[in-house]
C-alpha cells in the first residue's frame, strides 16, 4: 500500500490541529509539496479540487506514513469517508502525483473536495492559512 500522503489543510504542521499532531507521531515528514488543482474554503478548513485552473498548483506537505493501512483508517473517518459508500462525503480519498520542492515527483494519497466548488471563495495563492475558530 503506498505509503505517501499529500496534506494541504488542517493536517499541515503549520496549522497545529489535534489530528495534524497525531499524523505527525505516527509518519515522516517528507517535504513540502504541490499538486495540480485549486484550493477553496469550505468552512474554517479547505478543499482541493484537482485539476483546477490550468496552471495552478495547490501547496502543501508530504508524509510517508509509518503503518499506512491504520494511519488511512483514521484518517479517512477524520476526512468524512464512509465505509462502503463513497459518495456520502464531502471527500474522496485518490492517489495523484504531487511534486516535492526538490523537483521530485511520486504518488501520494489525497483528499479531494466532492462538492460544488463553483460557489466557494478561492484560495488565490494556492497555500492554506489557517483561521482562528
Amino acid at each position: 500500500m503506498n505509503p505517501n500522503l499529500f496534506v494541504y489543510g488542517s493536517l499541515m504542521s503549520s496549522s497545529r490541529h489535534p489530528m495534524g499532531d497525531r499524523l505527525r507521531r505516527e509518519a515522516r515528514l517528507l517535504g513540502e509539496a504541490t499538486i495540480e488543482g485549486s484550493l477553496y474554503r469550505i468552512s474554517w478548513y479547505p478543499g482541493l479540487v484537482a485539476g483546477g485552473q490550468p496552471g495552478e498548483r495547490a501547496h502543501g506537505e508530504v508524509y510517508a506514513l509509518e503503518n499506512p493501512a491504520r494511519a488511512l483508517a483514521w484518517l479517512d473517518e477524520y476526512e468524512g469517508l464512509v465505509l462502503g459508500n463513497p459518495s456520502a462525503g464531502e471527500y474522496e480519498r485518490v492517489e495523484l502525483s504531487v511534486r516535492l520542492s526538490t523537483e521530485e515527483t511520486l504518488t501520494a494519497w489525497v483528499y479531494v473536495y466532492r462538492g460544488e466548488a463553483a460557489k466557494l471563495a478561492r484560495v488565490l495563492s494556492g497555500r492554506w492559512t489557517p483561521e482562528p475558530r
